[in-house]
């Protein structure tokens, strides 16, 4: 049974990312980043390891793609695309694998031994263990979570300061573009 689950989450956080990279809307693309950290969250649960699940969902699905939209809808990207969908297979598609991701989900968070490390396990006992993992990121890891957290912060600076050039330039060519109309009207 865990096979099964596993094949079945591990196929719907490839297709997640598939459609992320191959989707021209970027509020689709956001979401289906969003439906693919769902699926590595049950792949943590299907790992024994339930810290690593709520981390996963509350951290990247929640926060981390609150700051995704939000950069999007800084930059106006949403409004790119005011046509309809392109391609009318997208939303059954995630509204399907969405239902099916929750399903699997369900069904692993209600095995009774969903959350218990397998005999024999000892690896797997201390996966999960927020103390360990603790112990291990700010000791170890301490680096590259650093330059990771601060790769994050000059991405979203970055953002703001091209979306703020962009608007200048927008400005410049509308007033450019008044100033245009302007001298037409005044030589009819």
């Amino acid at each position: 049974m865990d096979t099964l689950i596993f094949i079945i989450t591990a196929a719907i956080a490839l297709i997640g990312a598939v459609a992320m990279v191959v989707a021209r809307n970027a509020i689709h693309s956001a979401l289906f980043l969003l439906l693919n950290f769902g699926a590595v969250a049950v792949l943590f649960l299907l790992l024994y390891s339930p810290f690593l699940f709520a981390i996963q969902l509350t951290v990247y699905a929640g926060a981390i793609m609150v700051l995704f939209l939000f950069v999007v809808m800084l930059l106006g990207a949403e409004r790119i695309e005011d046509a309809p969908d392109q391609i009318a297979w997208q939303r059954p598609l995630g509204i399907g694998l969405g239902v099916v991701l929750m399903l699997v989900a369900m069904a692993t968070a209600l095995r009774a031994s969903a959350f218990a490390p397998p005999p024999g396990g000892e690896a797997l006992a201390t996966f999960g263990d927020p103390a360990a993992l603790a112990a291990l990121l700010f000791t170890h890891y301490l680096l590259p979570f650093q330059i990771t957290g601060i790769i994050l912060l000059v991405a979203v600076i970055g953002v703001v300061v091209l979306n703020q050039r962009g608007r200048h330039r927008s400005e410049e060519a509308g007033r450019e573009d008044a100033r245009t109309r302007r001298r037409e009207d005044a030589r009819r």
